[in-house]
């Protein structure tokens, strides 16, 4: 019979989930971003000349580029604000994947006619 090794307990350190938590929703916000840009750049005159980076893109390439600037600079400051903390993760998934659905309307052309 061998001898039996005592049960080691599980580790209770848990890492915060902040950070995480901060990925995810500015990935939510700048996807959601993506979509209004596209329409303020779409509707507004001296937007869409601004957003005009590179001409054979048109406006387009503009909206890309602000978009991610945002998505940046939110992902940068709710790090540093989330970074050692447990925050309510479910509802920050839940507003993502919210703010996921309204770009993804957002950019499709019958729904951004009726705006």
């Amino acid at each position: 019979m061998t001898p039996q090794r005592p049960l080691i307990p599980p580790s209770t350190d848990r890492m915060p989930n902040g950070s995480g938590a901060a990925a995810v929703l500015a990935a939510g916000i700048g996807s959601f971003m993506v979509g209004a840009f596209a329409i303020f750049a779409d509707k507004v005159e001296g937007l869409r000349k601004l957003m005009n980076i590179y001409k054979p893109t048109g406006p387009l390439s503009g909206v890309a580029a602000a978009a991610i600037l945002t998505w940046l600079i939110i992902w940068a400051s709710l790090e540093m604000r989330w970074r050692n903390q447990d925050v309510a993760l479910a509802r920050i998934n839940t507003l993502a994947f919210v703010l996921l659905g309204l770009s993804l309307l957002l950019t499709f052309p019958p729904v951004v006619d009726l705006l």
